[in-house]
């Protein structure tokens, strides 16, 4: 028997409904449920075929079960070794190196020191930074947000130097993003499963968050080929498996704003009932095809272009 497991924290709608439809194809050998944790033992098996991750960004504890199962042989979705060395603005550095449009970025140092380090522990750091360079080269409006999570925490929109200096203040040991602002005529949000599906979905960041995809933006046939492109390049180099990639067009040019999203909304309150269902089918379909392609005592994880060409030694494009 291959058991899919599902590993989820407070959502319900679709660890369930997923459970439930992968079940409901009745195909011989395979099963679904939510994942069972009794002891993690060193390098023993889960039992799971494949583990679908939607908490371990969240619970310690979960990624480094995780990281022994697919040590064992799980299939893991998404690839918690990837997982836990990605963050946004490694993604956005690659992403100028395939070509993939991209709001001006840098990366900030956090305004408090981290715990154990002392002003001795920065001494390659130059004080003060070239502020001028750097807001010269974003300009303003700007973004800052975390380099690092996501769910819209401490993001902050700035509309000058002055500001810029207030809000940092407040954001303690986190390390910043400072972003470009896309002033944008057109703006989706992506699904992409398996790295070869994609859902692409019109969203209006600017709404109330239950209206978010209420929007009547509607690519043409060209535009919506150049963002599935995009989008499958971007998933394809970084190797998730289950991600959502945000893009948005400022004169006809998708630019990838938000793209590190392996444990993306996908609660049928928030995305509607249509991109729901397209979701639940299209990621047990997904799990499915990886329980029976799994190899017992394998590495049966998905690895991206990114580091299979870094370890081939292989140019990125």
């Amino acid at each position: 028997m291959k058991k899919i497991g599902m590993l989820f924290g407070k959502e319900r709608s679709f660890p369930m409904a997923f459970i439930e439809r992968v079940n409901s194809k009745n195909i011989d050998g395979i099963v679904a449920e939510p994942v069972r944790i009794d002891k993690v033992m060193q390098g023993e098996s889960s039992g799971y075929a494949v583990i679908f991750d939607r908490i371990s960004q969240d619970v310690p504890f979960y990624r480094a079960f995780l990281k022994n199962a697919a040590l064992c042989g799980t299939t893991v979705i998404n690839n918690p070794f990837w997982w836990s060395a990605d963050e946004k603005f490694f993604n956005n550095c690659l992403a100028t190196k395939i070509g993939v449009p991209v709001p001006k970025t840098v990366i900030l140092p956090s305004k408090d020191l981290p715990d154990d380090t002392s002003d001795e522990s920065f001494s390659n750091l130059a004080y003060p930074l070239d502020w001028e360079g750097i807001f010269n080269y974003i300009g303003f409006p700007a973004y800052m947000k975390p380099f690092a999570g996501g769910g819209w925490k401490n993001v902050y929109q700035l509309n000058s130097m002055e500001e810029f200096f207030e809000k940092h203040a407040e954001t303690g040991q986190l390390v910043m993003l400072l972003q470009e602002e896309i002033k944008f005529d057109e703006y989706y949000r992506c699904y992409c499963i398996g790295r070869k599906h994609v859902r692409i979905m019109p969203y209006e960041p600017r709404n109330p968050h239950h209206l978010r995809y209420v929007a009547n933006f509607s690519p043409s046939p060209e535009r919506y080929k150049l963002m599935e492109d995009i989008v499958l390049r971007i998933c394809n180099y970084l190797g998730y498996d289950f991600n959502t990639v945000e893009l948005a067009l400022r004169d006809g040019v998708p630019y990838a704003i938000d793209f590190c999203n392996p444990a993306p909304d996908a609660d049928v309150a928030s995305v509607g009932q249509a991109n729901f269902d397209w979701v639940v089918e299209t990621a047990a379909n997904y799990a499915i095809e990886k329980a029976m392609e799994h190899k017992d005592n394998a590495d049966n994880l998905s690895w991206g272009e990114y580091i299979s060409r870094s370890a081939a030694k292989k140019p990125l494009i």
